[in-house]
């Protein structure tokens, strides 16, 4: 029996498989926007029929880093900024695992914006969920990329000076191909737009507002919202691509004044690069990783593949 033995196999998954036994309880503080994300995710892989074991979570630096302890799955807890690279090759090795990175606003749009848009451009097939609660949670309340312009914090006592970047509008731009933006306070949507994200071939960035009620007195619980999926306001055509970019930059303007707008805002259905790839004969069919569990391959020395090149 192999590790890919459970990859595939399709059976009834119970929510609890996906509650660890070693550490079940999340210890974020409480009315924490985090314990709506692992809900979510947690629905989300049971309405898929996803089991532990098909799984792979990675994760960053922060208060979201914890997600991988309380996650039943296959797990890594990478250093600051690097859950994406990570992930990729994880991916790229092994493309029937179901791949999931986490980060938080800081983690993923500050340290880590660098491997974030190569991800989205590449067009890697993954979910890179963000906690985005506009402050550095864990190291107790400095300014983040997220936090609105004005916003007084430990780093910043006389309020930011700069303006917050815009999450969906640097998604865009860099090239993801599905890009959402849901919130903890509404759970139903959030597990929607997980297992859409999940489904999807190709790079989905999933912008989570979690409210940090210890830290982020401001944010409060980014409520009411509105989804713009059934707002008579906005006629959204996720596939046009300059219609999702005035949506987005109009849900990121008004979030600083208070309003929430959540939804889908663009898919694209190009081929991932994954796909891509293969299509160019640059990557096996059979997967990488398989490889540890074939017996009877016979192993490429890495001189002979770079005899290819000369």
């Amino acid at each position: 029996m192999s590790a890919f033995s459970a990859i595939g196999i399709d059976r009834e998954v119970d929510q609890n498989e996906f509650t660890p036994g070693i550490e079940p309880q999340a210890t974020w503080c409480p009315g924490c926007g985090d314990f709506g994300v692992l809900k979510a995710l947690k629905g989300a892989m049971t309405e898929l029929g996803k089991n532990p074991d098909e799984v792979f979570l990675v994760t960053g630096i922060g208060c979201s880093g914890k997600l991988s302890s309380y996650f039943e799955s296959y797990g890594y807890h990478s250093i600051h900024g690097r859950s994406l690279p990570i992930s990729r090759a994880a991916k790229l090795a092994n493309p029937d695992l179901e791949v999931v990175a986490a980060g938080g606003d800081g983690d993923g749009y500050g340290i880590g914006g660098n491997h974030f848009m190569h991800t989205a451009r590449e067009n890697h097939d993954m979910v890179y969920i963000v906690f985005n609660n506009e402050i550095f949670g864990l190291t107790k309340g400095q300014t983040s990329p997220t936090s609105p312009k004005g916003h007084k914090s430990k780093t910043q006592p006389h309020g930011s000076a700069k303006d917050p970047i815009r999450p969906l509008s640097m998604s865009l731009s860099a090239g993801a191909s599905y890009i959402a933006r849901t919130a903890a306070v509404n759970p139903r949507q959030a597990k929607d737009i997980i297992v859409e994200a999940i489904e999807h071939d190709g790079f989905a960035h999933i912008d989570f507002l979690t409210q940090c009620p210890t830290w982020n007195k401001d944010a409060k619980q980014y409520v009411p919202y509105t989804d713009v999926q059934d707002s008579d306001e906005f006629e959204l055509d996720v596939t046009d691509r300059r219609n999702a970019s005035e949506v987005m930059y109009e849900a990121e303007s008004r979030l600083a004044e208070g309003e929430v707008l959540t939804g889908r805002f663009y898919r694209d259905d190009r081929p991932s690069y994954g796909q891509e790839k293969r299509h160019t004969g640059e990557m096996p069919e059979v997967p990488l990783a398989e490889r540890y569990f074939n017996d009877d391959y016979e192993w490429e020395r890495s001189a002979d593949l770079m005899d290819r090149h000369r």
